[in-house]
């Protein structure tokens, strides 16, 4: 293995539109939402083990998640949680993540993951990470994974690449279209989703930071001497403190001219909602995707049941529902309705606090 190449997951995330199953108390991250037996977080470490040594993980996530990274993953050395006091999106997340590796090693490559995406096909991805890698390894260049649409989906960034070649310069992102304009850039055929991965040179993206990102990158330069030290964490909660919330697609990737994509096909997918795990899940023959078999459905088409294991749950009548029933929540609503899950939370909060959130 390349003792170069460190893999930064991040895991700093609520995943509110997993309510009420993921919480604040405990997220997706650290949940089995699609019953394979491992946490998403811990899919992921598995995921990434076979081409990045267990001493180059770092995951970056909010400090008080970090006992539940520590339980997910035990291989890891508290040393190797870095520990965000307040979510500031992508971007501050990755700067830190970048002045630690340069601090440990100057010639760092960063493989950034999301920490709570489905990948099928595990041998295509090594290979299309082990490909990013070398190309980057010795360039200044920012990369990010694409993914080979399937359909006009309006829940995806897409990246619009510049040639057929398996990595191409970027023409643009763009954020979450309208399911027309969707649909005229899978007709295009010049358009990938943006899987959310990227891999690049700490040093590389460093510089990224100081071109296009002037703020940010003054407020870690400052504290560089004291990663590493006992002054970290102080240090760090006042950065945050600064620091504006900003992704690093918006910050820096549509910003600079030097960035790339690769055109990937691994069966991928960002679990994004129930209405995914609905797809994504194994279903009977009414296309009911069911938690286990404790689950008793009559007349009951293209639903979702999710309950605890040990209860049993009788459901009679319904067409394209969602039903999750946790140990204080129970939330049943149409599937055309799951964006509302936001307000749901918002009405729960007004009226009964952060107890049930």
């Amino acid at each position: 293995m390349n003792n170069n190449r460190y893999c930064v997951i991040m895991a700093g995330g609520v995943g509110t539109r997993f309510w009420p199953k993921s919480r604040k108390s405990k997220p997706k991250q650290f949940l089995d939402i699609l019953s394979t037996g491992r946490s998403f977080i811990r899919s992921t470490y598995e995921r990434f083990l076979p081409i990045i040594q267990p001493e180059n993980f770092l995951v970056v996530t909010n400090r008080a998640y970090r006992d539940q990274v520590l339980e997910h993953i035990p291989e890891l050395k508290p040393e190797q949680i870095l520990c965000e006091p307040i979510g500031r999106n992508t971007a501050p997340c990755i700067a830190y993540a970048a002045y630690v590796l340069k601090k440990k090693n100057p010639d760092a490559q960063m493989i950034i993951t999301p920490s709570d995406h489905l990948i099928l096909n595990e041998v295509n991805f090594h290979a299309v990470v082990e490909e990013c890698a070398e190309f980057t390894a010795n360039n200044d260049k920012l990369l990010a994974v694409g993914i080979k649409p399937s359909r006009p989906d309006t829940g995806y960034g897409y990246i619009q690449k510049s040639s057929e070649d398996s990595i191409s310069k970027v023409k643009c992102f763009t954020e979450k279209p309208s399911l027309e304009v969707a649909q005229t850039f899978i007709e295009c055929g010049e358009f990938v989703w943006n899987a959310g991965i990227f891999i690049w040179r700490a040093d590389s993206i460093i510089k990224a930071f100081e071109k296009h990102l002037p703020e940010h990158y003054a407020l870690f330069a400052a504290i560089e001497e004291k990663i590493g030290t006992e002054q970290e964490a102080a240090a760090i909660e006042q950065v945050y403190t600064e620091c504006k919330s900003i992704s690093i697609d918006y910050g820096i990737m549509e910003k600079a001219d030097n960035v790339y994509v690769h055109n990937s096909d691994f069966g991928w997918s960002d679990v994004g909602t129930w209405g995914s795990v609905h797809q994504l899940s194994r279903k009977d023959r009414y296309a009911n995707a069911l938690s286990h078999e404790g689950c008793f459905t009559y007349d009951t088409r293209n639903s979702l049941v999710s309950v605890p294991e040990g209860k049993v749950a009788v459901i009679n009548g319904l067409r394209d529902y969602i039903v999750v029933d946790t140990e204080d929540v129970l939330m049943i609503c149409p599937r055309s309705e799951e964006q509302s899950i936001r307000k749901y939370i918002d009405d729960v909060r007004f009226a009964k606090g952060e107890e049930h959130i």
